[in-house]
């Protein structure tokens, strides 16, 4: 199973369509605090529809926090500033994929404590700065997981 991370997420039907990006993708969600919105918030609740409920949805105070009690074999940080592609990295169940708040993105500390293979980008074309927060996360988890074989899907 591959682990999402919201660092501080501002947008509640981001965050929303992310629930129901991760149930339908068999992922955990993790929430970083501080949260932009409450998590009963009416556009979160209309993005993510009834998979709220069987979301695996956890919360933490700060990302030490998250670190210490999931302890994932590897932490990704997906960044515009990353090093490298999705496709250009193993990915494994248990990786856990970070993102960043929808205006200001991961925090230069997190990206300077993870190595240059830690630090993903997606691929776009001259000109432009970044996509929609769901978007990216489906992108690389879509990725991730296809690397693994779709595991758990159905066919």
């Amino acid at each position: 199973m591959l682990e999402v991370v919201l660092y501080q997420p501002e947008i509640p039907p981001n965050t929303g369509n992310i629930v129901r990006l991760c149930v339908n993708a068999g992922a955990r969600l993790h929430l970083i605090h501080p949260l932009g919105f409450a998590l009963d918030d009416r556009q979160l609740r209309r993005a993510g529809l009834d998979y709220r409920e069987r979301a695996e949805l956890r919360e933490y105070e700060d990302l030490d926090h998250f670190l210490t009690a999931v302890k994932p074999p590897r932490l990704f940080a997906c960044s515009t500033r990353g090093k490298r592609y999705p496709s250009e990295t193993a990915f494994k169940p248990g990786d856990a994929l970070l993102f960043g708040p929808e205006t200001r993105g991961l925090p230069t500390e997190v990206l300077d404590a993870l190595p240059d293979e830690q630090r993903i980008r997606i691929p776009m074309t001259e000109g432009n700065r970044s996509l929609n927060l769901s978007n990216a996360v489906a992108v690389i988890l879509y990725e991730a997981w296809r690397q693994n074989g779709f595991e758990g899907a159905i066919r």
